[in-house]
């Protein structure tokens, strides 16, 4: 039995009623705030992240890899040595053990000398502020557990995103949008969905917030009809005076984060429609990104928000552009779609760096692009030509935010099918990842259900310092 002359802080507010919960609710928030910014283990060489995420596997051999002994041995079959033992995501009739040469030219570019093909000639420009990873690799196969275990580096439902880490160590430098957002273009949505910026085991708000590009930018945003701003103060309120005698009650820490999302909504009603108006862009902004339409729903507009977004102190951006699933089926082959994906992100991929770069953001933000694998150096012949999923060796690229410009991290064989020299496994992207934002990965856990879970799992990880500055 309680003691009445010694309540607890529940009973205590449960009899003082909403009016104290009302003084009380600004201090608690204060301190419970999840998304306020917090100190890293160590001092961080950037604080923001936007991850540009070609959903589908794209090819690094026809973007990044240049292999001159795959184009004299186009049609060989590859070595038995290679491929012996391995996994391949399709093996009917289509798979082939053929080489396949590239159809698109590469040339070398900057001081650095960096191999791209003549798909991405914008990317060619910016090599000189780009770090290559040529040897990344994972351990799935199919596109979404595949796309789990890079963004959650788990293959299985539940996990949190990176996104959801990263805010999680770091909170958030914006009061009026949420720590993580999440922006999407191409003809659907990526295989896994939401899964993909979930906050797993972390309470959900640190969670992404997916804008549209049509419409309330984010669903029942608006206000209904004839309701004004203060009225719509008031229901905020009332709802978060209910809260909080429930939070008093009860302790359920998602209380707060309920409270915390009606007031973010709140604030948002105003920030979130101003963040989509890009009207007030200079023409040389919106032609240094291609975006020939304010209104357009691109990945070239999606990339313009993308810097909008970390202007504003949003902690991580994440662009999801789909349809890089070049098998050689009739929307999906290299030949014609391959070039038409290009087209579409590399302008603005190259924008977004020059653009950071000019307003003194880039020295603060990691710029990531990449997909979740590679493709084989084998063809895979459906419709028309394409290659298979490939998980041994693929190429992604790093901006900004202590990565050292100009710089290509290991090698692969001849034909590009696999790590010859510094492997670079997805655990050891994260791992980088987290160290630049002055967070050790093996320090950043959150325990729930008697576990300790982190980014990186119990593999061991390392921090790529060779891409460093």
């Amino acid at each position: 039995m309680n003691d009445p002359l010694h309540p607890t802080r529940r009973h205590f507010l449960s009899r003082c009623g909403l009016g104290v919960g009302s003084m009380a609710l600004g201090s608690l928030m204060a301190r419970e705030d999840a998304l306020v910014p917090k100190q890293t283990h160590f001092p961080a060489k950037a604080k923001n992240v936007i991850f540009l995420f070609m959903a589908g596997g794209p090819s690094q051999l026809d973007m990044f890899a240049h292999k001159p002994e795959l184009q004299k041995r186009n049609g060989q079959p590859i070595p038995e040595s290679f491929t012996k033992g391995k996994r391949f995501a399709f093996m009917d009739s289509s798979h082939r053990t053929d080489l396949l040469a590239t159809k698109f030219n590469f040339r070398q570019h900057g001081q650095s000398g960096v191999w791209v093909n003549d798909l991405l000639p914008h990317t060619a420009s910016i090599v000189d502020d780009l770090a290559f990873i040529h040897t990344c690799k994972t351990d799935l196969f199919n596109h979404a557990p595949a796309k789990f275990y890079m963004n959650t580096g788990s293959g299985l439902f539940g996990r949190p995103s990176m996104g959801a880490w990263i805010t999680y160590g770091l909170g958030s430098e914006c009061d009026n949008l949420p720590g993580f957002m999440v922006l999407q273009s191409g003809p659907r949505g990526p295989r896994g969905g939401a899964v993909l910026w979930s906050s797993g085991v972390l309470p959900t708000t640190y969670q992404g917030v997916p804008l549209r590009n049509s419409g309330d930018p984010i669903v029942n945003l608006s206000s209904p009809q004839d309701i004004d701003a203060k009225q719509q103060r008031q229901v905020v309120d009332a709802v978060r005076e209910l809260n909080l005698k429930h939070l008093a009650a009860t302790g359920d820490p998602e209380i707060t984060t309920r409270i915390n999302a009606y007031e973010m909504a709140f604030r948002m009603q105003t920030s979130a429609p101003e963040l989509m108006d890009i009207r007030g862009e200079s023409k040389a902004t919106l032609d240094l990104y291609g975006i020939k339409d304010e209104k357009e729903t691109t990945f070239a507009r999606n990339c313009l928000l993308a810097r909008r977004l970390v202007e504003r102190g949003v902690r991580f951006v994440q662009l999801y552009d789909t349809n890089w699933d070049h098998h050689g089926g009739p929307s999906e082959n290299l030949e014609t779609h391959m070039p038409l994906k290009c087209a579409d992100i590399d302008q603005a991929s190259a924008a977004l760096v020059k653009d950071l770069k000019a307003r003194g953001l880039l020295d603060d933000t990691i710029v990531i692009w990449g997909g979740e694998f590679g493709r084989t150096p084998m063809g895979e012949v459906r419709e028309s030509t394409g290659r298979n999923h490939h998980i041994d060796a693929f190429t992604m690229w790093f901006a900004g935010g202590g990565f050292k410009p100009g710089v290509q991290y290991g090698e692969t064989d001849e034909f590009g099918f696999g790590a010859v020299e510094n492997p670079a496994h997805v655990h050891d992207i994260h791992a980088t990842l987290l160290h630049q934002l002055g967070l050790d990965h093996e320090q950043l856990t959150f325990r729930s259900q008697g576990l300790d879970f982190r980014l990186t799992g119990v593999d061991p990880a390392k921090v790529l310092k060779g891409v460093l500055a």
